[in-house]
């Protein structure tokens, strides 16, 4: 890809790193380079301190020839490893300072003899790649031993001068070939750099030498020689320096996943200026931010400035080269083989061959793997792929025990009488991982004093073969529920049970970012009974049961349900719309249709926690009355019996609630609650709303705590309703 903006230049291509047979490793080079550095320094005392000696036998001033730095290149392994130092914080290796020593002659006046030694040196600021050629490091390293060798001869010498001073008369900044400098901007920014080099003072080596580092470390320039010349008013410092040049361009290559207006941002404000390494080592330093905040393994591998003033910026960015499962026993952590197949899991990740990695990535596949429920711990870990520049992905992991029984207890809400009658015990079987496929089988049977549900269900996550991530269900069930929330109430104390044999199938999948849908179709024989378990048509207040006048109602639904859940918290704003529509395929089938909303909204204030929720529906069509929408209760409105407050084909309930920290896990609630039927109670079969003189309309507020536990939050409330009558009560998780 390419852009352009105001002369700048960028360019990306796909990443293609070659690895060198004679590329060393980033250890050795940063090794190599401090090794130099501290020999260069070592030069630099002895080349001074022989410059003073030199200047006090009245020598003229001498000529330098500057050594041209060593270019270092990156192999695509020690690339990898930068990027791992990068993101873990440390400093990447790309800029380094080399004080690079020239040798020259040394003259005495005319007619003297000539003598031959190191005199000053020339600091340059490079753009230095970790590596060179194998070539160039046997004789770097040659170089840099025999370096070594002349200065341990002549550091005893150097180390008795180093402290002596000279006094300068002038000091001054010029080009290398003595003339001024064409910008007099540079030249104030050179001086401006030097701290102990002033006119009329005295000077040391060290003192020149530091202010050598100065002018290279304002940026701007890619060399300096100190010179010093006897003139009959004294000695002058002349530092000769090399300026930059002027940024007229870039060109980025590899920056595949590096937005071009990124790069753009980043350099546009030193186009037409003198190159300032401080500056591009700035910019450099927001690319490869850029990558870590992101989590991808990228980093900006190497800088060279070409002719014309165009600076060239080479971007390595490790590709996944491939991707491994590797099972861990729990108990051990040796490597053992797996029950869940390989390909189940691959298929969850969003990492795929060919993407540069990104930790953060790789932590949302971690995740979406242990939300598969069959596996107890995941771990990612990269590894460098030989020399290829790319990164090999090894997940690790343990598998929990596939299958068990389990045991429980809980309260029914639809429970109004008696103090135990609400209390129900479970016991389930489940299999989470048959045939390696992460398909679910689910046994269960819950069982009260008059609720009894058996439940079958197999669930398939994602349907192999989809690509859209479908999952399927399956589920059979048989259901006995109290038919107090719509003919409760009865004169004689009687009570009567709705029964219930569902099968169904279910494809739900996700459609939007947050938003999820399923689709289905179920078939329902429905019926009531009485205590003794015989089937009843009528109510003690002779309104019908059933909407055929059978025993039983027969359903056949088509549903249909969307629900955007936002963050996923309670709190958070989630929305669900759900339809169902009876289709009369036998003529004795009801034929109806269903719809029912639901929304919440949380907002925070400081430590206070608002939360405000709506839900609505309505039925249309002929329903079996046990159906009808029932308001009250502890999901509904509190202050009132489960279903106390009406029962329609039509329904509206709102609550608002504000909660507040009180200590450790447990809260303070206050709430209140609105409901109504919107006068639609008289249109349901029989009216058994009317006949029990429920209200229709009603409100409460009151008061609670909340307490977290390992079953979700217990919930304890105390409310009055619009007749001052007050009731408790309890609940285990959220308010659905």
């Amino acid at each position: 890809m390419h852009g352009h903006d105001e002369d700048v230049h960028l360019s990306s291509s796909s990443i293609r790193i070659n690895p060198s047979p004679h590329d060393n490793s980033l250890l050795s080079n940063l090794q190599s380079c401090s090794k130099t550095l501290s020999s260069h320094l070592s030069n630099t005392r002895l080349s001074l301190t022989r410059m003073l000696d030199s200047l006090k036998n009245r020598h003229a001033s001498p000529r330098l020839t500057q050594t041209r730095p060593v270019r270092r290149h990156n192999s695509p392994t020690q690339m990898l490893n930068s990027v791992t130092q990068l993101m873990i914080g440390s400093k990447s290796p790309l800029l380094s300072l080399s004080l690079i020593q020239s040798t020259q002659s040394i003259w005495s006046d005319p007619g003297a003899e000539r003598l031959s030694s190191p005199l000053l040196c020339c600091a340059s600021l490079s753009l230095n790649r970790p590596s060179e050629s194998t070539t160039q490091s046997v004789e770097g390293k040659d170089a840099t031993q025999q370096q070594q060798q002349q200065v341990q001869k002549g550091h005893s010498s150097a180390s008795r001068n180093a402290e002596e001073r000279v006094l300068i008369s002038e000091v001054l900044v010029r080009t290398k070939d003595g003339e001024e400098l064409e910008r007099k901007d540079l030249e104030v920014e050179a001086l401006a750099a030097l701290k102990a080099c002033r006119a009329n003072s005295a000077l040391t080596v060290r003192e020149v030498q530091e202010d050598v580092h100065r002018i290279i470390e304002s940026g701007y320039f890619c060399s300096c020689t100190p010179v010093a010349v006897d003139t009959r008013d004294g000695i002058r410092l002349m530092f000769q320096v090399e300026p930059n040049q002027e940024f007229r361009g870039l060109v980025c290559e590899n920056a595949n996943v590096l937005p071009s207006k990124f790069i753009q941002e980043a350099f546009q404000d030193g186009f037409g200026k003198v190159i300032n390494i401080k500056r591009l080592e700035e910019a450099i330093t927001s690319i490869n931010g850029w990558y870590m905040e992101r989590g991808l393994f990228g980093i900006v591998s190497d800088v060279d400035t070409l002719s014309g003033g165009i600076v060239r910026l080479q971007v390595a960015e490790a590709e996944v080269n491939n991707i491994s499962i590797r099972f861990l026993d729990r108990k051990t952590g040796e490597p053992t083989k797996g029950k869940t197949r390989v390909e189940t899991i691959l298929r969850q990740l969003t990492t795929k061959k060919g993407q540069v990695y990104s930790m953060l990535q790789g932590k949302r596949d971690v995740d979406t793997v242990l939300a598969m429920g069959i596996m107890e711990d995941v771990s990612i870990i990269p590894q460098p792929a030989g020399d290829s520049g790319k990164v090999d992905l090894i997940m690790n992991c343990v598998e929990r025990p596939s299958g068990g029984f389990s045991a429980g207890g809980g309260i029914s809400s639809g429970i109004t009488s008696g103090p135990l009658s609400g209390l129900i015990g479970s016991f389930a079987y489940s299999h989470r991982n048959i045939f390696g496929r992460n398909q679910k089988l689910n046994v269960s049977l819950e069982r009260g004093q008059i609720d009894s549900i058996f439940r079958i269900n197999y669930t398939d996550p994602w349907i192999e073969g989809d690509d859209k991530r479908t999952s399927r269900s399956i589920m059979v069930q048989n259901s006995r529920t109290p038919g107090n929330l719509v003919h409760g109430n009865q004169p004689d104390n009687g009570s009567l049970t709705i029964g219930r044999v569902t099968a169904g199938i279910e494809y739900s999948r996700p459609f939007r970012p947050k938003w999820s849908g399923t689709a289905g179709l179920i078939f329902q024989h429905a019926g009531a009974r009485d205590e003794q378990g015989n089937p009843i048509i009528k109510d003690f207040y002779s309104s019908p049961l059933t909407a055929s006048g059978k025993t039983h109602d027969e359903t056949l639904l088509a549903k249909f349900e969307s629900i955007y859940t936002g963050s996923g918290e309670h709190g958070s704003t989630m929305f669900a719309f759900n339809m169902e529509q009876g289709l009369p395929v036998l003529p004795e089938w009801l034929f109806f249709n269903r719809v029912n909303a639901r929304t919440r909204k949380g907002i925070h204030i400081g430590p206070a926690s608002f939360l405000f929720s709506l839900s609505g529906g309505h039925v249309v069509g002929n329903f079996s009355p046990h159906e009808a929408f029932a308001i009250g209760g502890t999901n509904s409105v509190r202050g009132y019996e489960e279903g106390a407050v009406g029962s329609g084909r039509s329904y509206v309930v709102g609550s608002g609630e504000v909660s507040f920290p009180m200590r450790g896990p447990v809260e303070g609630v206050l709430f209140t609650d609105y409901g109504t039927d919107l006068g639609s109670g008289n249109t349901v079969p029989g009216d058994p709303a009317g006949a029990r003189l429920k209200p229709g309309s009603g409100y409460g507020y009151g008061f609670g705590v909340r307490v977290d536990s390992p079953l979700g939050p217990l919930r304890l409330e105390y409310a009055f309703n619009d007749k001052h009558n007050g009731r408790f009560h309890f609940g285990v998780g959220q308010r659905t």
